[in-house]
């Protein structure tokens, strides 16, 4: 009985950081996928397919840090035809992240990985 009044003011914050978490603003904005591989072609930055609540793409987000605003954002449902060219690479599955660097797919990289393709060579 003594917990109730700490687990009632503990319940609301958990709401508050999973629905902050899961939101769609802690990614850049997501753009088409015409756009973000046209984006893609002029400025060698990679494209990440993503779907919101999906916890290998927030993983791959909050790792990137302040590099995840250099990448171009395609997020699946937005667009029919981008759910079908992800499963096309994917062997039918529309798994995401799917990262594309110079128009190769990589399904879950490493977000380590992911880094070094957008920082600058040095």
């Amino acid at each position: 009985m003594g917990d109730a009044p700490g687990a009632a003011a503990a319940q609301p914050l958990f709401f508050v950081l999973f629905a902050g978490i899961t939101s769609p603003l802690v990614f850049p904005r997501s753009i088409g996928a015409a756009e973000a591989q046209a984006r893609s072609a002029v400025d060698e930055r990679p494209v990440v397919y993503r779907r919101a609540g999906c916890t290998y793409c927030l993983r791959l987000r909050f790792r990137l840090g302040r590099g995840a605003r250099r990448l171009h954002w395609v997020h699946i449902r937005r667009d029919p035809a981008v759910a079908a060219a992800l499963r096309a690479v994917n062997d039918g599955a529309e798994t995401v992240p799917t990262v594309t660097v110079q128009g190769r797919p990589h399904v879950n990289p490493d977000p380590h990985w992911v880094r070094t393709q957008v920082s600058p060579p040095t």
